[in-house]
């Protein structure tokens, strides 16, 4: 597959301050691609570049392999936009809410009920979204990013401040929109949804990126040699080095019928970026 991003030695800056450092990174057609860091990291700033809505100091910026300050209404065409100032009109229905963007991207109202049927909003069509609770109204969001069936999704922090029941709902909308064929960018700062959803990841601290590939590598690069082991005798957890002589007392609890379970030492996402930044999430 192709690239449908493309970012090559970008750098932002902001008077005197640098939020973006010689970024270079590809997004493959069909990915989930997590651009995960704290709060300031530069997230939010990357999807404005990508969108056109802010203009790089330096670097190339290229979405569907076209320069995006180039070729905007080509690009718009094709992509949604979830971000942290999105919001949705109160006193209008649902319906209303998507039909007035269904006439702005000028694209058949007809799409309006097919695309709430598929974020599973179609029972709520008539609510007034005042009414909606804070998870619906994220996916009536979704929903009107995805109006004009865009090929490509950016999502900047998509379940902040959802609760748990909520966010696993929008994670199975998401899984399913990437399953049939959508290409989603996503910012986070949780690392557990980007190790959950995303094909690659890229950490990114202080504006640049300090590590990228797909979470199971990551984990087995830095990995620990050390094997954790719980015993029967009050859930005794004993910590063993991956050698020989380990194998052999393994072995001695597994015939006595110690042995209750054995892991690995793989490290989450969140710890191996504190490893690698020194900061916390």
């Amino acid at each position: 597959m192709g690239n449908i991003i493309s970012m090559k030695n970008v750098r932002k800056d902001f008077k005197e301050s640098k939020a973006l450092r010689n970024v270079t990174f590809n997004v493959k057609e069909g990915e989930v691609f997590g651009f995960l860091g704290p709060s300031g990291a530069g997230k939010t700033t990357t999807i404005k570049l990508l969108t056109s809505q802010l203009i790089p100091t330096s670097g190339e910026v290229k979405v569907f392999g076209k320069e995006v300050y180039v070729n905007k209404k080509d690009i718009f065409k094709n992509i949604g936009v979830l971000s942290d100032t999105s919001g949705v009109y109160d006193r209008l229905s649902v319906r209303d809410n998507l039909t007035l963007y269904a006439d702005i991207y000028g694209v058949a109202t007809s799409n309006v009920e097919e695309i709430l049927n598929k974020v599973g909003m179609l029972e709520d069509i008539n609510k007034e979204a005042k009414k909606l609770s804070k998870g619906m109204k994220q996916r009536l969001m979704i929903a009107r990013a995805l109006l004009h069936k865009p090929k490509l999704l950016f999502l900047d922090e998509p379940t902040s401040s959802l609760d748990p029941g909520t966010t696993l709902e929008i994670h199975r909308l998401l899984k399913n929109l990437n399953e049939e064929g959508t290409t989603i960018f996503l910012t986070t700062h949780n690392m557990e949804e980007a190790d959950k959803l995303c094909d690659r990841v890229a950490f990114l601290n202080d504006g640049e990126i300090v590590e990228i590939g797909t979470p199971k590598d990551l984990k087995l690069k830095y990995t620990t040699e050390n094997i954790k082991v719980i015993l029967k005798d009050e859930n005794k957890e004993i910590m063993l080095k991956n050698d020989s002589e380990s194998a052999l007392r393994i072995k001695s609890w597994m015939e006595n019928g110690q042995l209750m379970g054995i892991h690995s030492m793989e490290p989450s996402l969140e710890k191996i970026f504190l490893n690698l930044t020194g900061r916390e999430l």
